[in-house]
């Protein structure tokens, strides 16, 4: 509840009622000591709810006595000691700027036109300015800023919006904005001259945003877009647009302007005329709106869609500091638009889209985090979560509630490490948060995994398969308290057997789960390097099926590659040489887009499979699936895809184009999954599905298994306010290590 202007409405609500009292915050809470009529503090009760500002996330409401009759009239009080809170309410998340505040910024009348740092109670920065809570102005980024005596009059009065909007300023006592570009250096209003000026010439700039660097360029410039891919190391990976405004329906629109602003991936059609290289062979644009006043001011003077990515190189965590962002970004911008405000946490942008009829966090990140979550069974000892590899995040879990850290990117080197032991270390400073347990993948080589290890011994670690978190991560968002069955669909994980997993239907609860049924396994030529490139994964799946693939036509692939790697790849293969087997569906769909002639090589994780669903989204028709089987072996409900690929081929050989045939794998492993839950649903009286990882936001599969499921007379669930990727895997570890501890497990 705090800062969203919570302590500003309760005043002017106990105002309006005529009662006496203070209001203030107390560690993570907002406490409310009042004195009146009966019906008056009823009333003011009712209203903490039904009247709460539009960011305002009311948990619970505890009444009691007050310890002594209040003074005459009603006050907003210093915040008390911060002792410990008993969850994460005392940190809100960044609040997009609110059309009070935007209408200001453009009225020439306004003491705040064009001032690109305006705010009030409902807007602007917060979880990337505070230094310690209670989240007060002496306790964020901007105590270093004195208050003019027309702000601090603001500040100090009941009546006006910015009562108590910590990061109140002006242009005569807040933050300025800088340009640098080689030896020119501007300030003000110059600076955004100048800058604007920068991209409509064609250069990049780096531009100081909420929560660290951004790099900025004109999305509808090809040699822009393409000089940034080079200097970024981004060969294909999409990029964000941000634009003034999208043509889209009212639903879409209300998640696209909410506070968060969040990416939204959008039909490409929604936003014409970018640079082909700006989302290159993909059928969707990462569209968002401005949120600060800043981004307003930009595209107010470029009036064209901007290309607005993370301020990094290739893998590298998002610069934050000034220094070491003139030094990291020295190689990729041209000029810098900075100011003198400091980013106290690194918070890059958050992404979802549209599935199912709901929107679901595809990377959850500004606006969304740090906002906890409930878990399905408290803690009885604060842990943490230390999460996957990709796309890392780690979450902290005190009492039954679950801080999802931001999304930190993949944790692939010590510097990327370094972030995440930063992050965490800074909200568990906030939240006076010592964890006594650390949960963590199986996997001994994720540096997660290493980190826990190295931060806790064994006796206060808790491993928890890759793919019982994913599904837990959806039954715990979901509410669910009783068994389940779990779709884990995914690259890869490793399972509690050793070997790698990535296409399993489980039976879970929070402590526990049995594998019913997964996908036929195939290796992996090269290891990591058949992940890199699709082609090779194919070749896997050709000359070493668990269930092998009847003798039929040649493969295209086979024509396309170069023998001698073709004649290695199978010598790997019978030979067992660095080729480990997964029972993967994500290395299936990459072998299906091999085999199509889709992706040879992936130019970021997930291409393939991206790739595979945007040709079935363009075929046309219904989909006439491929054959399939479901098989028993180890006790285990197996899909032996031979046939699959078999007809695929076949199909291919006859002249079926690779957009049909995309749409038939689609079709197929819907078909096969639904088949698959239906018999574990037989075989255990359990009817609700949970669907979870990498593969469940392909909207094609979200959208037939849900779908189909219900058809089946089965209740199918999807992850929405944490991500199905690896993302979500840290609040799914956290669910389960939670209900072990409470179960002394």
């Amino acid at each position: 509840m705090q800062g969203v202007g919570f302590r500003p409405f309760v005043h002017r609500i106990a105002t309006e009622l005529d009662l006496d009292g203070v209001v203030r915050n107390v560690g993570g809470d907002v406490l409310i000591e009042v004195g009146g009529t009966e019906t008056a503090v009823a009333r003011l009760v009712g209203a903490l709810r039904a009247r709460a500002p539009a960011a305002a996330d009311v948990r619970e409401i505890t009444v009691g006595p007050a310890p002594a009759t209040p003074a005459p009239g009603f006050r907003v009080v210093a915040s008390a000691g911060a002792g410990v809170p008993a969850g994460f309410a005392g940190l809100p998340a960044d609040l997009a700027t609110c059309d009070d505040c935007l209408r200001e910024l453009f009225d020439p009348a306004d003491r705040r036109y064009r001032y690109p740092f305006v705010n009030c109670t409902a807007c602007g920065p917060r979880a990337t300015i505070v230094d310690d809570l209670p989240y007060d102005r002496v306790r964020t980024a901007m105590a270093g800023f004195t208050m003019c005596p027309s702000c601090a009059a603001e500040y100090h009065d009941p009546a006006d919006r910015r009562f108590h909007a910590e990061p109140v300023a002006c242009p005569r006592c807040g933050p300025r904005l800088t340009w640098r570009e080689g030896g020119h250096t501007a300030e003000g209003e110059r600076a955004l001259t100048a800058a604007a000026c920068a991209v409509a010439a064609g250069r990049i700039v780096a531009l100081k945003g909420l929560g660290g660097y951004q790099l900025v360029c004109d999305a509808t410039a090809p040699a822009a877009v393409a000089r940034l891919r080079e200097r970024k190391h981004r060969p294909r990976k999409p990029f964000a647009v941000m634009v003034r405004d999208a043509g889209v329906d009212p639903g879409v629109r209300a998640v696209l302007a909410s506070p968060a602003r969040p990416i939204v991936l959008l039909p490409a059609a929604v936003c014409p005329g970018l640079a082909p290289a700006v989302a290159p062979g993909l059928d969707r644009t990462g569209l968002f709106l401005p949120c600060t006043p800043l981004h307003h001011l930009l595209l107010g003077l470029l009036r064209r869609p901007l290309v607005v990515t993370s301020g990094n190189r290739a893998d590298e965590p998002i610069a934050v500091d000034d220094a070491d962002a003139a030094e990291r970004l020295a190689g990729i911008a041209d000029g810098f638009l900075g100011h003198d405000r400091p980013v106290r946490a690194r918070y890059d942008d958050s992404v979802l889209q549209m599935i199912d009829g709901a929107p679901r966090l595809v990377r959850r990140a500004r606006g969304y985090a740090p906002r906890p979550l409930d878990l399905p069974v408290a803690t009885p000892r604060p842990l943490l979560a230390a999460g996957a590899q990709l796309k890392h995040t780690f979450t902290l879990a005190r009492g039954g509630r679950a801080l999802v850290g931001p999304h930190g990117g993949d944790l692939a080197d010590a510097d990327a490490l370094a972030a995440f032991r930063a992050t965490a270390a800074q909200l568990g400073r906030l939240h006076r948060f010592e964890a006594e347990v650390i949960a963590h993948d199986l996997h001994p080589d994720y540096l997660s995994t290493a980190y826990a290890r190295q931060a806790a011994p064994e006796s206060r670690r808790i491993g928890v398969q890759h793919h019982h978190a994913h599904v837990a991560s959806c039954a715990a968002e979901n509410g669910l308290d009783g068994p389940f069955l779990g779709v884990a669909y995914d690259g890869l994980g490793l399972g509690d057997d050793g070997r790698l997993w990535g296409g399993e239907v489980l039976l879970a609860t929070y402590t526990g789960f049995r594998r019913l049924g997964r996908f036929g396994t195939a290796p992996l030529p090269g290891g990591e390097a058949a992940v890199r490139r699709p082609a090779r994964m194919a070749l896997g799946c050709l000359y070493g099926a668990e269930f092998p693939l009847p003798p039929g036509p040649e493969p295209a692939l086979l024509g396309r590659l170069p023998a001698p790697e073709v004649s290695l790849v199978r010598r790997m293969i019978e030979r067992g040489v660095r080729s480990p087997r997964a029972s993967s569906a994500g290395r299936f769909l990459d072998a299906a887009a091999g085999l199509l002639g889709l992706c040879d090589d992936a130019g970021y994780e997930g291409e393939a499979a991206i790739l595979l669903e945007v040709a079935a989204h363009r075929a046309t028709g219904d989909p006439v699936p491929l054959p399939w089987r479901i098989t028993r072996r180890d006790g285990l409900w197996v899909y032996d895809w031979s046939g699959t690929l078999d007809a695929l081929l076949l199909r291919q050989a006859c002249g079926e184009g690779a957009e049909a045939l995309a749409a038939a794998v689609h079709r197929t492993v819907v078909d096969m999954t639904v088949a698959l839950c239906a018999r574990a649903a037989e075989q255990t009286g359990v009817t609700v599905v949970c669907l979870s990882g990498g593969c469940l936001q392909n909207r094609i599969l979200a959208g037939g298994l849900t779908a189909g499921l219900r058809a089946a007379g089965l209740t199918a669930l999807l992850n929405r306010d944490v991500p199905a990727n690896d993302g979500g895997i840290s609040y799914g570890q956290a669910a389960i290590a939670a209900a072990r501890l409470a179960e002394g497990i």
